[in-house]
């Protein structure tokens, strides 16, 4: 099923262009932004991409350890919400998906660092 000409012409339109390229096993910071009463801040979440879904309302998902548990978050790449996203580091993975990961704990759930900028050359 495809997407009709007009809504894909006022998609890419709105699509952000300021966001860096990354990838499903990236480790990344995504600055949101927190309305709280009056004022507005920017709060950092920093976790492993394990998803992207691509498409007009493309989204990624973020996984992260707090206090022992997991804690994911979907962001749309659309989203006013987002302010920034930066790509911290990036790891060896196989997949796209990496939900494999939910069930991972300790040592296991490390992954090998590589440096992505320096393999593309």
């Amino acid at each position: 099923m495809s997407i009709h000409p007009v809504m894909q012409r006022l998609a890419d339109k709105l699509k952000r262009t300021d966001l860096p390229e990354f990838f499903p096993g990236d480790q990344v910071r995504v600055q949101v932004k927190i309305k709280e009463g009056d004022k507005e801040r920017l709060q950092a979440f920093e976790g492993l991409v394990i998803a992207i879904n691509k498409g007009a309302q493309g989204t990624f998902t973020v996984r992260k350890m707090s206090f022992g548990q997991g804690v994911e978050r979907i962001f749309p790449f659309n989203s006013k919400v987002v302010d920034r996203v930066d790509k911290v580091r990036s790891y060896r993975v196989r997949r796209a998906k990496l939900f494999y990961i939910r069930s991972l704990r300790g040592k296991a759930a490390r992954l090998k660092e590589v440096d992505r900028e320096h393999a593309k050359k």
